[in-house]
């Protein structure tokens, strides 16, 4: 039996309609707590879905101040300006609600109001000092999983990101509530649920910390969105499939925290910093061709996924795994997503760049079953042009 640890958030609910008695719960978890901070951002706020959860907040007690002010990668300034203001106002309960940005800007704050740490000490592996305040993350997206996660992602120049990983990022409790992603368009809802197909995926196959139970949340992730994205696409108010795909997300967010991600992720990077692409469009772009480069070390763990993903295909490994890939493929077509770089404007004189930046991912690199060169990348670059 392979010796392993595995971490995940200590309450997790799974309600539809939940958001509508949000007061009550965090009265229930966090019963000392008065002052919460909801972080959200201008896109999600404009849906009007946040009145429910803030005025549950208010009948239960609590004064609420409402943070909207995060930005799609949010750089090293929204973050500070998010702890400046939790700390002018004297918050004691942290909630992120939508989709990755806000919930890691949740986390920053949670770990640094109470803190005498600048963020600039807290990038890399395990070292944020200190406790944090309490932490409540509510997705409104079923892609990113940072719900469930320990990592937070801070742009920390034009095109570079940084991120934190350390245990306190882990919130205390995770609420998904798919009557908060009925809102999402086809073109979001197709982008995040490849994205998180794309965590359970890496999770399953990473080199260094693949574990039994990183494996069965990247099964069952992969079982639940292959099931669901197509449905939610087509039919948002599908009730049912937006929280199977909520779900799955957590799923695979509780897989990729514990197993992390690898290649996909770190050619993804560069094509959201330098062409402002969404993060989960950028992981489904280069996702077929980093597939084809891995699978002469991941065949064995690839065929696994395939008998999920592409039920019903028989033969060896290799073939396998072509019909992952085609499954993949075909899937990225089916609900109309972008399926090459150029048609997210970048060309072959860009490709020198994005291989450049992909280097500097050296973490998630360092997960990947296959060695990767400079080299490699702008193969994979040009294939997925």
């Amino acid at each position: 039996m392979t010796n392993f640890t595995f971490s995940t958030v200590a309450h997790i609910l799974s309600e539809a309609g939940a958001s509508n008695r949000f007061g009550a719960i965090c009265a229930e978890h966090f019963p000392q707590a008065r002052h919460a901070m909801l972080i959200t951002d201008a896109g999600f706020l404009s849906t009007g879905l946040v009145t429910a959860p803030q005025r549950s907040l208010a009948d239960h007690g609590f004064s609420v101040q409402l943070y909207s002010d995060v930005v799609a990668d949010p750089p090293e300034s929204v973050v500070t300006a998010a702890v400046d203001f939790a700390r002018a106002h004297r918050i004691d309960l942290v909630i992120g609600l939508g989709g990755g940005s806000s919930m890691d800007v949740a986390k920053l704050v949670a770990v640094l109001a109470g803190s005498e740490q600048p963020i600039t000490q807290i990038y890399g592996i395990g070292n944020v000092t200190g406790q944090r305040l309490p932490l409540v993350q509510v997705p409104t997206t079923a892609g990113t999983g940072s719900e469930v996660t320990n990592i937070a992602i801070v742009t920390t120049g034009a095109t570079t990101k940084s991120g934190v990983v350390a245990p306190q990022l882990y919130a205390d409790v995770a609420v998904l509530d798919a009557t908060l992603t009925l809102g999402l368009p086809p073109p979001v809802t197709a982008a995040t649920g490849i994205d998180a197909m794309v965590h359970a995926i890496e999770a399953f196959t990473s080199r260094h910390k693949k574990n039994p139970m990183s494996d069965m949340l990247a099964r069952q992730a992969l079982t639940l969105i292959s099931a669901n994205l197509l449905t939610a696409c087509k039919d948002g108010s599908n009730l049912a499939a937006r929280q199977a795909m909520l779900l799955g997300a957590c799923y695979a967010g509780q897989a990729f925290s514990n197993a992390p991600v690898a290649a996909v992720h770190a050619l993804a990077y560069p094509i959201g910093g330098v062409f402002h692409v969404p993060h989960g469009l950028s992981n489904a772009l280069v996702l077929p061709h980093v597939l084809r480069f891995n699978a002469a070390h991941a065949a064995a763990h690839y065929a696994e996924l395939a008998d999920i993903i592409a039920p019903g295909t028989t033969g060896s490994h290799d073939a396998k795994t072509a019909a992952l890939i085609a499954a993949m493929e075909t899937l990225a077509a089916q609900v109309g997503i972008a399926t090459t770089l150029r048609q997210v404007g970048i060309t072959e004189n860009d490709l020198d760049r994005l291989a450049d930046d992909a280097m500097l991912q050296t973490r998630l690199l360092g997960n990947n079953p296959r060695q990767l060169t400079r080299d490699d990348a702008h193969a994979i670059y040009r294939a997925a042009l």
